[in-house]
């Protein structure tokens, strides 16, 4: 059980009523406002539909939309279409246990229904845990509890906001990366390897992940070439970086080579009922009856790369046309805040980055009370994971992702926003000295709940600075603009 402590309280606190005030949102604006006609995955319905399960479709359809269909089919029927193996099982497979917990209401309720429930329900529960993780996650790393303070309300206002409460598998990634880093930050690595393969379940890019073990594992390497034997310091990280690449590759394998069942070996294929398979005739969907795909003869049959080249049209510059400005403005806020974030850091420790953050300086003393916050030395590895990121979906994917691709994966996308709110906003330091007595039975005798400085900076939103009304209003905008258009299948995908 997590002790009392105020800060978490309060991040626990505002990650559940952004989480309450979202799902009631979504809900309102999926009533009022029509959806548009979207050329997206929509399986015809067979199970018939009674009335519990209309006032469920009322209320959570908005959670539902674009990709959200393909991990609910998944759920319910399993991995009937070729595509559908773009959406890793890590999140279809949550869900179905959330439904186990329904099953009381199975008699009243269809099997859809019970999954929107539990996306509902588990996503909620997953952000807000995530929230809790971030934070501490910032007080781990930054050593600067305002800083984490900070960074972990921003995720509550997150731009990916609509992501993490849909039917998408950010959130539980989110959930499972923020406390793998946790847990390598407090020296658990086999934990915390554990913690980053069950990611890599859940969505590819936790692939990245390995790069935190392998620096992790390299630190460790040099800081005892002094004092023990080189040659068998070197064969263990040998050993212990193939036995990273192992663990984290593993999902992504098993996924694989299940793929390759289904469709390349003989006698795998399941019976798909009629109304599916016209649509798989009317839509060009693939599936596991007639010929071999041509992937299965490859010489490393890969589904994955086949289905983002086929059916996405994934590929290096493939998404740099002129009809795609538009989405590329809508991914550039969060280009420029990781680009301005990594420009800030090199700039201010270039010998920490040279050196691949092995060494401090070149004397190993200017930095050895390093000032805490996003300019710690041990944030490098979390910049170089978030520039990584951004550099591969800036060039290689629709770009259009790129604000729930690092908001789900990166905490540099909370920690120097909030270093930035620190730093150059007056307003705060003076919000931060008002005392502030919250209600009696809220607060445990001998502790202060500290104020949510983001609520206080939005109720002065006039005077504060440019750089704070920026953060907060692509913050707050994306949070809302998402839901809004999100819900009803217009472009927010």
């Amino acid at each position: 059980m997590w002790p009392l402590d105020p800060s978490r309280r309060e991040v626990l606190r505002f990650a559940a009523s952004c989480r309450v005030l979202t799902l009631v949102l979504q809900a309102l604006f999926n009533a009022f406002i029509p959806d548009h006609h979207a050329e997206a995955f929509s399986p015809p319905r067979l199970a018939p539909s009674g009335s519990a399960d209309q006032l469920v479709e009322g209320l959570l359809d908005g959670l539902s939309r674009w990709d959200a269909e393909h991990f609910l089919f998944i759920a319910e029927h399993g991995y009937l279409y070729e595509h559908n193996f773009a959406f890793f099982p890590g999140f279809p497979l949550a869900l179905l246990v959330g439904t186990e917990l329904l099953r009381p209401l199975r008699g009243l309720l269809s099997l859809r229904s019970c999954l929107l429930i539990s996306v509902a329900l588990l996503n909620s529960l997953f952000s807000i845990l995530a929230a809790i993780a971030l934070h501490d996650l910032g007080c781990l790393v930054l050593h600067c509890p305002r800083q984490a303070f900070y960074g972990a309300l921003l995720f509550c206002l997150s731009p990916a906001n609509v992501f993490l409460a849909a039917g998408y598998s950010e959130a539980l990634f989110a959930l499972l990366t923020f406390t793998a880093m946790g847990q390598l930050e407090r020296g658990r690595s086999w934990t915390s390897g554990l913690f980053f393969a069950l990611a890599t379940g859940v969505r590819s890019n936790g692939l990245v992940s390995i790069g935190f073990l392998v620096h992790s594992q390299c630190r460790g390497f040099f800081s005892s070439l002094l004092v023990r034997n080189p040659l068998r310091q070197l064969l263990k990280l040998m050993g212990s970086v193939l036995l990273s690449v192992l663990t984290l590759g593993l999902p992504f394998a098993l996924f694989q080579y299940y793929a390759y069942t289904q469709f390349c070996l003989p006698g795998s294929a399941h019976s798909i009922p009629e109304p599916w398979l016209q649509l798989a005739v009317d839509k060009g969907y693939r599936i596991a009856e007639g010929n071999d795909p041509p992937w299965c003869s490859w010489e490393l049959p890969l589904i994955y790369s086949y289905i983002q080249d086929v059916y996405w049209n994934v590929g290096f510059l493939r998404y740099y046309e002129l009809k795609q400005v538009p989405n590329f403005l809508l991914a550039a806020p969060v280009a420029i805040l990781v680009t301005w974030a990594t420009w800030t850091y090199v700039t201010t420790h270039p010998w920490l980055c040279l050196t691949l953050g092995m060494r401090r300086s070149k004397s190993d003393e200017t930095l050895e009370k390093p000032d805490p916050g996003f300019l710690s030395p041990r944030v490098f590895v979390y910049l170089v994971h978030a520039a990584a990121l951004l550099l591969f979906g800036s060039l290689c994917m629709h770009v259009q992702v790129l604000t729930r691709f690092l908001g789900s994966s990166t905490p540099i996308v909370y920690w120097f926003p909030a270093y930035l709110l620190q730093h150059q906003e007056p307003l705060l330091r003076s919000l931060e000295s008002v005392p502030w007595k919250p209600p009696a039975e809220d607060s445990p005798p001998g502790q202060n709940v500290p104020r949510n400085a983001i609520i206080g900076l939005l109720y002065n939103w006039k005077a504060c600075s440019r750089v704070t009304r920026c953060i907060l209003g692509y913050f707050l905008t994306y949070w809302l603009l998402g839901l809004l258009l999100h819900c009803n299948f217009l472009p927010w995908t």
